[in-house]
């Protein structure tokens, strides 16, 4: 009797397409429950319901509630950091890949709300699930490597500072961009500005590119 041979992932492209669409379309659910309820509110109920699909199906693709927290968390960070190197810094005048990679971070945090929360929610565990990421920490290191790259070229061209480095730099972009997402609603009410009006958008990206280009620049 001849023996049943089970065809490689190669060749069931159809399942495999539809196990890659079923696991994305769990992660995006799960990213907004978890961002809109944090992680001790967030059902895996409300996500099988909102994928109509059930909690075994949830369970075998990422294990369990903290798994999927922890592949959500990674999602998230992965998208900024894959957004940053999409900046060509070696064809651009070092000020000026500064001012974009500016632009770019407040691009990405003003049309990833979600992504804002998140990282509130863990902040409030201070941290408890984000140390568990190792890759996250990998994942990283190129955001830094783009900075050094362009302050290294504006201190060779004796137009940059040489006491500051890449992750002070760092450190004034996301905390300005996640103040706007962050204290929208509390800043909102107290100053009567909204931070996330159209008429404002194009005033508050070109701000964050001049703070950071005026402070990075060699005094004379």
């Amino acid at each position: 009797m001849s023996e049943t041979r089970r065809l490689p992932v190669s060749e069931r492209p159809i399942q495999h397409r539809d196990a890659e669409r079923t696991r994305a379309e769990l992660l995006e659910v799960a990213t907004s429950v978890f961002a809109d309820s944090g992680y001790s509110g967030a059902r895996i109920d409300e996500i099988a319901r909102r994928t109509r699909t059930t909690k075994r199906m949830i369970y075998y693709y990422f294990g369990g509630k903290e798994q999927l927290y922890l592949a959500v968390l990674e999602s998230v960070y992965r998208g900024i950091r894959d957004k940053e190197q999409t900046l060509q810094v070696e064809e651009m005048d070092p000020a000026d890949s500064l001012r974009r990679l500016s632009e770019i971070t407040y691009d990405h945090h003003m049309a990833n709300e979600e992504f804002i929360r998140l990282v509130a929610i863990e902040n409030i565990h201070r941290g408890r699930f984000i140390r568990q990421i190792d890759s996250l920490r990998d994942l990283s290191k190129p955001a830094l490597g783009v900075l050094d790259t362009i302050l290294d070229r504006g201190r060779d061209e004796g137009r940059f500072r040489t006491d500051v480095d890449a992750l002070d730099v760092h450190l004034l972009i996301s905390s300005y961009c996640v103040f706007q997402v962050a204290n929208q609603y509390t800043f909102g009410y107290l100053f009567d500005r909204d931070l996330q009006a159209e008429d404002q958008r194009s005033h508050l990206r070109s701000m964050i590119g001049d703070v950071v280009v005026a402070w990075v620049t060699e005094r004379t």
